[in-house]
């Protein structure tokens, strides 16, 4: 638990202690890692854990959620050594990317001996995640532990009781050992904050690793984890602010990662008040190094049936047996959304995936015709501070810690945010729900025939788009949502699947005669230059439709067939 420091200190000072209290959490892991050289770092550094790790670490930590799983549960590893393993690359990872809050090795290693000692004794796990080492956001709620959301103001903020998921995942046998960083406001698609500074991407430190959960992100993609929670939330309002906190960092690490649909994956105990704002509603879902890490994740939640004492959830099982794809899989390709151009090298991922997709026997091939997703990111920046923001300005102005660039972006520089009136929120909410009605149609409207009831039939199935409209963004420019957030909005799940492609500038070299639809689009445009956004893997994103996310996964699987996702 971090020391009680607030109270009549200058915010840098808070921030010093927060910086010494993780340190101190790194110095307990054993063995100790060897002195850094004091060399410069690299701009890629994803390989460096390799050099400072022992085979066997390696081995453990490169193993996927679902292997791990299985060696555990018969004993053939044992808690103790995956969870050291997992400690000491965690570690690392934050030497070279700065993602961690803190490790937990004391509580991580008292936790896997208990398992270790159960399963000698009683000759059987605890459950299906016996032993393995998840990684967490820090705002989620770990009892006892801070969720400060970024700001200084809350660095004193102790958390009551754990979030009703950790319960459920530690009942599986889960082994929590790491918590990660996260933006100030937690509401940026990149993370940076005052208290911890900037976390980068591993593959070029001159890019974010994304947000709001971009620790997650870059821990994951240095193998320091291979199973971590995000949240697609933001805002010191936890409850009622919905940023593309999983996928933003899961498409800038190469990683895979679930927004799922609303009311599914269990929250009760999330951070901070006030509760009851539904505008925009904020999830909680896995980020993995496998897709089956994914559907690991959302079995494993939905197996004690939590709606039974979380009762705002849909009784909706994981319903992972029925088989939810048609012979032939129609797929709608979002190419654009009409309103920021994606930079040259995700238009190269999504046209190689689809050429590959076309010569599949099993899947059919469509466009996708987006419907106002300009209108959509303006309604959605409205709705998520109906407040005026006015929460998270205050929580800023609590310790006079300076605005960050993307804080004061989507705050005080933000034309759509305003303290609404009780009249005015109803209104958008209307709003949302007519728009909500109109995508239901634009999607029925891609039915071939109906059946004896007049239901649609031969619909698109899911829609593959671009995960962002660039591949990582440089440091503090990553201003447009609308990729994610459109699905935010609709409430769709959706699923980040990693490509084996990177930024080459040789392939993808910028459109000198590309002449921009407004300012949104010309701001991103004029980012890119091929060389800045060297190494960056290249991911995309697979919707569905609202409560269809074992489809959506399901549907991932089909095509890996042909298009090979794998993390970077």
């Amino acid at each position: 638990m971090p020391p009680s420091v607030l109270i009549g200190r200058h915010w840098s000072g808070v921030a010093q202690d927060a910086q010494q209290y993780r340190d101190k959490t790194l110095s307990l892991v054993y063995p100790e890692l060897s002195a850094d050289s004091g060399q410069a770092l690299p701009i890629n550094v994803r390989d460096l854990p390799s050099s400072k790790l022992s085979n066997d670490e390696l081995h453990v930590t490169e193993t996927t959620p679902e292997d791990l799983v299985i060696a555990l549960n018969k004993g053939a590893l044992t808690s103790a050594d995956v969870t050291r393993a997992f400690l000491r690359r965690a570690a690392v990872a934050q030497t070279l990317v700065n993602c961690i809050t803190e490790l937990l090795p004391e509580r991580a290693l008292a936790r896997a001996k208990e398992l270790d000692e159960y399963l000698a004794h009683n000759g059987k796990p605890v459950g299906p995640l016996h032993g393995l080492p998840i990684s967490v956001k820090e705002h989620i709620n770990m009892k006892g532990l801070g969720i400060n959301g970024g700001y200084c103001s809350e660095y004193e903020t102790i958390a009551e009781h754990d979030v009703h998921m950790l319960k459920i995942l530690y009942d599986a046998g889960a082994v929590f050992y790491a918590r990660t960083t996260q933006p100030q406001t937690v509401m940026h698609l990149e993370t940076s904050s005052n208290l911890y500074g900037t976390t980068v991407n591993p593959f070029n430190r001159n890019l974010t690793a994304g947000g709001s959960s971009g620790g997650e992100g870059a821990l994951l993609a240095l193998r320091g984890s291979c199973l971590g929670i995000g949240s697609d939330i933001g805002g010191i309002n936890i409850e009622k602010l919905t940023d593309p906190g999983i996928r933003s960092p899961a498409a800038n690490n190469g990683l895979f990662g679930l927004r799922p649909t609303a009311y599914r994956v269990p929250c009760a105990n999330i951070m901070m008040p006030p509760v009851g704002d539904e505008g925009i509603i904020g999830v909680y879902g896995p980020l993995s190094t496998t897709l089956e890490g994914i559907n690991l994740f959302m079995r494993t939640v939905l197996a004690p049936s939590p709606w039974l004492t979380e009762p705002s959830l849909v009784p909706l099982p994981w319903r992972e047996d029925v088989d939810f794809l048609p012979k032939k899989l129609k797929v709608g390709v979002m190419w654009d959304d009409g309103v920021v151009k994606p930079h040259p090298p995700i238009q190269r991922a999504l046209r190689g995936t689809v050429a590959n997709l076309r010569e599949a026997g099993d899947v059919e091939i469509v466009d996708w015709h987006p419907h106002q997703h300009d209108y959509a990111w303006r309604l959605i920046q409205s709705l998520y501070f109906p407040d005026g923001g006015e929460s998270d300005k205050a929580a800023i102005a609590r310790s006079g810690e300076p605005w960050l660039p993307l804080s004061r972006f989507i705050l005080s520089e933000n034309p759509y945010v305003k303290h609404l009136s009780v009249p005015e929120l109803w209104d958008l909410v209307n709003e949302r729900e007519t728009y909500r009605t109109e995508y239901a149609k634009l999607w029925n409207e891609t039915a071939t025939g109906t059946d004896e009831l007049g239901r649609p039939t031969g619909m698109v199935d899911v829609i593959l788009c671009p995960a962002g409209p660039s591949a990582a963004p440089l440091l503090e420019t990553a201003r447009y949502w609308g990729y994610t957030s459109q699905w935010n909005l609709l409430d769709y799940p959706a699923l980040v699947v990693p490509t084996v492609l990177r930024v080459d500038a040789n392939s993808d070299m910028k459109d000198a005669g590309y002449v921009p639809r407004n300012a949104d689009d010309q701001y991103n445009w004029e980012l890119y230059e091929p060389s800045s956004y060297a190494h960056a893997p290249l991911s995309l994103q697979i919707v569905g439709r609202r409560f269809e996310d074992e489809k959506v996964l399901q549907a991932a699987r089909r095509l890996g067939k042909y298009c090979r996702w794998e993390a970077a």
